[in-house]
């Protein structure tokens, strides 16, 4: 029976500690703004692009996240091959060079064209978890993961209102401009940080395999692309079902309706993480299940009350999934190279999201804001029972 066995880390190598981590995590979130702040406003910018009745605002919302799904991939392995450290760095620069051409496009086409290499060039996200996954391992690379997903929501939350915020004295569209900074700062922060390198394992012959069963690739993946397609199918039409449902709601009370599941996770990923670690197939099940019932919520909720009880339960559901998936990773990322591994999951998240997005307008279009919630929740209800029946898998 062959045995596997880590190899002694390389000499010169180094990890990471918590307050590197940290590091890391800030500069994925103030990198994060501009993409994730902006295209809520893009039927305000392409009016004075020659768009003026936003007609192709919902493409444009997605074509950042296509070309990343194309991209993630190469950029991935490109990191295995020349550092972690290295690619990440290009992924900061792509973004703050494409925003630069985004806030200085004058045509529909020179903007969409931003679009595209901000896609392209950027895909911080599967950039940082391969850094990341470069230097840490086990438990700490799952918590580190976790750590990313707060970054993330934290800047879905706190950017549109930045944006909006700042729109009164500087148009949204040449908020790109603005915004352009933040990447070039995380860069310079993210360059007095080490190149790690990432212990192997190896077998008898030499192959490099990985070490943990639990983390099988099938599995993972297709458990993240039926993540982010139930969550993010909810997201298109939210506030128009909030305004129908709720007839006089506010916008900041339909913004925080559309933020709490985000919220919730901030508040209870941690404790979250230490719950689920030694058993994360049952808890993304559990994850799964909740939200199926946050997702079913919304189509009866006719209050406020209820409506933000659904939402709620949703983030429940969003946290425990988020969190176990991340476990998974971890898991996964064993004996595997980093950026490639990260990178192919970074595509199928983005194929997800892509899915999500075409499956909304589809159910929209036939029966209403309604019906995305509804596919959703058919779909998470299939990736329960998927989880449960592989919770029980060798680790």
């Amino acid at each position: 029976m062959r045995t596997v066995e880590p190899l002694p880390r390389p000499a010169g190598a180094v990890g990471l500690d918590r307050r590197q981590v940290h590091a890391v995590a800030a500069c994925y979130f103030v990198a994060s703004f501009a993409a994730l702040g902006l295209p809520p406003y893009l039927t305000e910018i392409l009016p004075s692009l020659g768009d003026h009745s936003g007609h192709w605002a919902g493409l444009l919302y997605i074509v950042p996240t296509v070309f990343t799904a194309l991209g993630a991939p190469l950029w991935g392995r490109l990191a295995d091959r020349f550092g972690q450290k290295r690619l990440l760095l290009r992924a900061q620069l792509g973004l703050a060079v494409s925003f630069l051409l985004a806030g200085a496009a004058d045509s529909l086409p020179a903007f969409t064209i931003a679009l595209v290499l901000q896609g392209f060039l950027g895909g911080t996200f599967s950039a940082t978890n391969g850094y990341l996954a470069a230097a840490l391992d086990g438990s700490q690379l799952s918590k580190a993961l976790t750590l990313m997903q707060g970054s993330a929501r934290a800047a879905l939350v706190a950017a549109p209102i930045l944006v909006g915020t700042l729109s009164p004295w500087i148009d949204p569209h040449r908020q790109y401009l603005v915004m352009a900074v933040l990447p070039l700062t995380a860069a310079v922060l993210l360059n007095s940080l080490p190149e790690p390198i990432r212990p192997t394992v190896a077998r008898a012959g030499g192959d490099s395999v990985p070490a943990d069963p639990r983390g099988s690739l099938k599995l993972l993946y297709t458990f993240e692309f039926a993540f982010v397609f139930a969550t993010i199918i909810s997201f298109p039409y939210l506030i128009t079902l909030v305004q129908q449902r709720l007839p006089g709601v506010n916008a900041t009370v339909a913004g925080l309706l559309f933020a709490l599941p985000h919220l919730v996770y901030l508040i209870g990923a941690g404790r979250v993480h230490s719950a689920v670690e030694a058993h994360p197939r049952s808890g993304l099940a559990l994850g799964f299940a909740l939200v199926a019932v946050g997702l079913a919520g919304h189509a009866p909720a006719h209050s406020l009350l209820t409506f933000a009880l659904t939402r709620a339960v949703l983030g429940l559901g969003m946290t425990f999934g988020l969190v176990c998936l991340a476990v998974l990773a971890a898991d996964a990322a064993r004996g595997r190279a980093p950026g490639r591994m990260f990178g192919t999951r970074e595509t199928v998240s983005k194929c997800g999201a892509v899915a999500a997005g075409l499956a909304a307008a589809l159910a929209n279009g036939s029966s209403g804001p309604a019906a995305p919630v509804v596919t959703g929740t058919v779909a998470a209800l299939a990736a329960a029972l998927l989880a449960l029946l592989t919770r029980r898998s060798p680790r």
